[in-house]
């Protein structure tokens, strides 16, 4: 029920100023609606693709074993903090002018893991050039996994997904 006020107030706005409000916020709506599918479209607005699972915290044995990607390469993480890697995929931004980016790498170096908000991480760098990258670990039903965007996730490339041996 409107009070006595209310009937007044509404009472002195035309009826033609009032649709003409309700016109002018719709097409604001109308105008926007463009910018929202450019800004999806560029990969602003919309998450980029996650693999399949959970995320999930490891324990140190979980994690200390030798992971493989799609691809055959292979990551060994020993249980003194070091790795050992044999053509394995991941993310390794600016290694070099003259070398692509998203290529696969040997090498060796130190790796450390750390939970946070129910995540295990595993962070690496190879000791030849000091490249740092990292992974992060799922669980899809049984099967564990360590997974990494290679390059921008824009451009469409595919994950890395490493899977225990």
């Amino acid at each position: 029920m409107l009070d006595d006020w209310s009937i007044r107030s509404r009472s002195r706005v035309p009826r033609k100023v009032l649709g003409w409000r309700v016109l002018r916020s719709y097409r604001a709506a109308l105008a926007l609606v463009p910018v929202a599918f450019a800004l999806v479209a560029c990969g602003r607005l919309a998450f980029p693709p996650v693999p399949d699972g959970k995320p999930t915290e490891l324990s140190r044995s979980q994690t200390v074993t030798t992971w493989t990607d799609t691809d055959g390469g292979t990551l060994e993480l020993k249980p003194d903090g070091t790795f050992t890697a044999d053509d394995v995929c991941g993310g390794f931004f600016g290694i070099d002018a003259d070398e692509p980016e998203n290529e696969p790498r040997s090498g060796s170096g130190t790796w450390r893991d750390s939970d946070w908000k129910g995540q295990t991480s595993v962070d690496m760098s190879f000791k030849a050039d000091g490249v740092s990258f990292g992974y992060e670990a799922l669980r899809d039903g049984k099967t564990l996994k360590l997974w990494t965007y290679v390059g921008d996730p824009d451009e469409g490339l595919p994950l890395c997904i490493l899977t225990p041996r």
